[in-house]
């Protein structure tokens, strides 16, 4: 934000004299930037910190007309603390994690075992770096927010909850595991989503025949933290532990585009009770991706995208794999990896 509004005024809530200074009068907000030009635009970092300031920024906007860019690691503690949310007044964005249309000579292998975001993905190990901010997460957004009394059944928690990182979630399994009730576990995962450390990908529940799935299935927000927290490292093409890794990955992916472009589309994955199923599911049907490790899929590799389009005909089939080259397959399309990524951020795919 700095680099690209350099001459916005930057209220950073960071800096403890800052906090100081806003948390014991929030009203002197209002009485530095009434000053200030129409349409002027102002920025607070870690806006969550002081809430109180949302009424005078809503003033200001009100009577003012400034612009406001506000940021924060988690919208939690503002939405649980029935402080005032701008109704109508502004728009909710997310920042992910890099992607691979804004990296030169983008590493495929080194994205699936660091992660995305940027400490991580620089260097060859990011273990202690991830290691620290893991650590950092508990205690700041969980310990500092009191957001759970029990630090160390949560950690565990995280630990059980990446073991179904990328499946579907079954509560009553995760809380047996962890020691404490269903409806802790789903609260568990509600802080996970709420302070954006990961997030659900429904079920496509649009049935013409088969019985489908309803639960949602979890993915933490970048998959080197799902590695760290799996302790699944050194991943290479060809092994199962690098399948699941590229699968999370290409969601990841996914997850930050149908973001970023403000798609109309939603994403969802299929699963019938039978065992069919489908990684990804685009808007209604519109297109069903699958995603392969293998470095050459074959006709049994697209089981379930040939049942989808029993039931759902006029769908885009895609599979996503490690091949060589794109090519056709029964009426499916194989994108490699970096055609497909190619194709997705250049808005040729939906």
């Amino acid at each position: 934000m700095k680099k690209i509004f350099p001459t916005a005024r930057f209220v950073d809530l960071l800096k403890s004299d800052e906090f100081e200074r806003y948390n014991r009068r929030p009203a002197l907000l209002r009485d530095e930037l009434i000053l200030l030009p129409d349409n002027e635009l102002v920025i607070i970092d870690e806006i969550q910190k002081i809430p109180a300031l949302l009424d005078e920024v809503h003033w200001l906007i009100s009577n003012k007309n400034l612009r406001f860019i506000l940021s924060g690691s988690s919208a939690r503690k503002l939405r649980r603390s029935g402080v005032n949310l701008l109704g109508g007044r502004a728009i909710r964005a997310h920042l992910f994690p890099l992607v691979s249309a804004e990296i030169p000579d983008f590493d495929l292998i080194k994205a699936c075992n660091n992660g995305m975001l940027p400490r991580h993905y620089l260097v060859d190990d990011a273990s202690k770096r991830i290691h620290a901010y893991v650590g950092d997460y508990l205690q700041q957004e969980i310990k500092a927010e009191a957001l759970t009394r029990n630090l160390n059944t949560f950690s565990h928690f995280m630990e059980v909850a990446a073991l179904s990182d990328g499946e579907i979630v079954n509560y009553n399994n995760i809380a047996s595991e962890c020691g404490v009730s269903a409806p802790t576990v789903k609260e568990y995962f509600s802080i996970l989503e709420e302070t954006l450390i990961g997030f659900t990908v429904p079920a496509f529940t649009r049935k013409v025949k088969r019985r489908v799935i309803q639960s949602p299935k979890f993915y933490y927000f970048d998959v080197g933290i799902a590695n760290f927290l799996l302790k699944r490292n050194s991943l290479s093409p060809g092994s199962p532990e690098f399948g699941h890794a590229l699968e999370h990955f290409v969601i990841q992916e996914l997850v930050a585009y149908l973001s970023y472009s403000s798609s109309i589309h939603e994403l969802s994955y299929w699963r019938t009770t039978s065992g069919f199923e489908v990684d990804i599911i685009i808007g209604a049907a519109h297109t069903a991706i699958e995603i392969k490790s293998n470095a050459e899929v074959h006709p049994h590799h697209a089981k379930g995208l040939k049942v989808f389009a029993e039931e759902f005909p006029e769908a885009r089939l895609i599979l996503v794999s490690m091949d060589k080259y794109p090519r056709t397959m029964n009426g499916i399309e194989v994108l490699p990896v970096t055609n497909f990524l190619k194709l997705l951020w250049d808005g040729s795919l939906f």
